[in-house]
C-alpha cells in the first residue's frame, strides 16, 4: 500500500464519511493517507455518528445465516460481512463479534467489522461437537478503558439415566492472553440457549438445577465479567410450561427482551416482554407484544429474534428463508442488534510468548481434558 496522492485532510474525511460501512476495508487499502485518516478517532466518531443516523424507526443488526454473517437494517439487507471463513456461531458485545468457526475447532476469531480488525485465539480444548461448548463475550469496565474477556463452558449430562454430569468453566483474558479455570458450582442449568450481552455482562434463559431433571426455563441468569461469577436466578414475568420456549434478545444494547412461545394450552401464541429495570438481584418487565393463534411461524418456532421497540416490529429466525414486511426467517439463522464500535482489539505484544500457565492451572486443565476424553467414550450423546 503506497501513498498515491495528497488531498487536504478535511476533504478526505468528508469523502470517506460518505462511503458505506461495508466498503471501508477496501477504502483503507487504497493509500496510506486514507488508511491513516480512516483509523483516526475524530474521523471514526464522525463516521459512526453518520451510521447511527438511521432512518426513524430502524435499527442495525448482525444476522448469522447459513455460516455467513450479514449486516442489516431492520427490513433492509445491507451486505455480507465475512468473505473467506464459515461461522458456526457468533456472539456480540460492544461492537465486537466472537466467531466460532465451522471448519476449525482449535480456535475462535474476535472481529471488529468496522475497523476490519481480528484476533485469533487458540482454545485449550478443541470443540469436538457443534453444541459441546457454550460461549459468551463481555468486558470488565475499568473506568477509562474496558478489559475484554470471553467465557467458554461445558455443563451437561454424560448419562441421563445415572444423571452423571460434566462441568468445565473457563475464561480467557485479552489483556493477559491467558486462560483460567473457574470454580463454579451451578445451582442453575442453561439448556443450550444462546446468551445475549448487555452492558458487558451476558444473560441466558435458565432453570433451577434439580436432581430429578431440569424442565423449565423460568428464570434468567447473568455472568458478571468483572467478578467472573454468576449471579442469582432472576424471575421471568411469566410461568413457562413444559411445551413452552424461552428466547432472549437485546434491544439497542440498552434493555433485554424475552420471547415466550406458548403451546401448553393448545392454540399457538407468543408474547414479548422488555425490561424496564435490571440490576444484579432484581429485574422489572413490561409487556411489549402478545399474539394469540398467530400465522407467524418465524416467531413461534424461532432460534432467535429481534425487536424494534419504537415501531413495535418483531422478527424471528428459523429454518426456511422467507421475508415479509413484519418478519424475517432464514435457514440456520440467528441475529443480534449491532452498533459499530471504535473499540480497538488488543493484540498480544509482538515477539512475546503467551503467558505461561501456573502449575495449578495446568494441572486443572489437564484433569478436565482427561475427564472429558473419558466421558466422551462413555456418553451416547456427545
Amino acid at each position: 500500500m503506497t501513498k498515491i496522492f495528497d488531498l487536504p485532510t478535511n476533504l478526505v474525511e468528508e469523502i470517506l464519511s460518505k462511503i458505506p460501512f461495508k466498503y471501508m476495508r477496501e477504502v483503507r487499502l487504497t493509500c496510506k493517507q486514507w488508511d491513516t485518516l480512516s483509523k483516526s478517532r475524530s474521523f471514526s466518531k464522525m463516521h459512526i455518528d453518520k451510521l447511527s443516523e438511521i432512518r426513524e424507526g430502524e435499527s442495525m443488526m448482525v444476522a448469522w445465516i447459513d455460516y455467513d454473517l450479514y449486516l442489516m437494517r431492520v427490513l433492509l439487507w445491507k451486505g455480507k460481512l465475512n468473505q473467506q471463513i464459515k461461522i458456526s456461531k457468533v456472539f456480540h458485545c460492544d461492537g465486537l463479534l466472537l466467531c466460532v468457526l465451522k471448519d476449525d475447532a482449535t480456535k475462535v476469531i474476535v472481529w471488529n467489522p468496522y475497523w476490519g480488525q481480528t484476533r485469533s485465539i487458540e482454545c485449550r480444548c478443541p470443540s469436538y461437537g457443534y453444541n459441546m461448548f457454550s460461549y459468551a463475550l463481555g468486558y470488565e469496565d475499568k473506568g477509562s478503558c474496558r478489559s475484554y474477556k470471553f467465557l467458554r463452558f461445558i455443563d451437561r449430562y454424560v448419562d441421563y439415566a445415572t444423571r452423571d454430569e460434566f462441568l468445565w468453566y473457563e475464561i480467557y483474558d485479552f489483556d493477559s492472553s491467558s486462560w483460567k479455570t473457574l470454580d463454579v458450582t451451578p445451582h442453575w442449568r442453561i439448556q443450550f440457549c444462546h446468551g445475549v450481552c448487555l452492558k458487558g455482562n451476558t444473560y441466558w434463559p435458565a432453570s433451577q438445577r434439580k436432581r430429578e431433571g431440569d424442565v423449565l426455563n423460568d428464570h434468567i441468569i447473568c455472568f458478571d465479567f468483572t467478578s467472573e461469577s454468576f449471579g442469582p436466578l432472576l424471575c421471568l414475568p411469566f410461568d413457562a410450561g413444559y411445551c413452552d420456549y424461552v428466547t432472549l434478545s437485546c434491544v439497542r444494547e440498552e434493555k433485554l427482551a424475552v420471547l415466550l412461545t406458548h403451546n401448553e394450552a393448545g392454540p399457538m401464541e407468543f408474547e414479548i416482554w422488555i425490561t424496564t429495570k435490571i440490576e444484579a438481584e432484581n429485574v422489572l418487565w413490561s409487556k411489549f407484544l402478545r399474539v394469540l393463534e398467530p400465522d407467524l411461524a418465524p416467531l413461534i418456532t424461532c432460534n432467535g429474534f429481534f425487536v424494534e421497540e419504537e415501531n413495535k416490529v418483531a422478527m424471528g429466525f428459523v429454518t426456511d428463508l422467507s421475508i415479509t414486511t413484519f418478519n424475517i426467517c432464514a435457514r440456520g439463522a440467528n441475529a443480534c442488534s449491532y452498533v459499530p464500535s471504535l473499540v480497538q482489539i488488543k493484540q498480544p505484544a509482538s515477539g512475546t510468548k503467551r503467558k505461561e500457565q501456573s502449575d495449578l492451572e495446568k494441572q486443572r486443565c489437564d484433569q478436565n481434558m482427561s475427564r472429558l476424553v473419558a466421558f466422551k467414550k462413555r456418553s451416547k450423546f456427545w
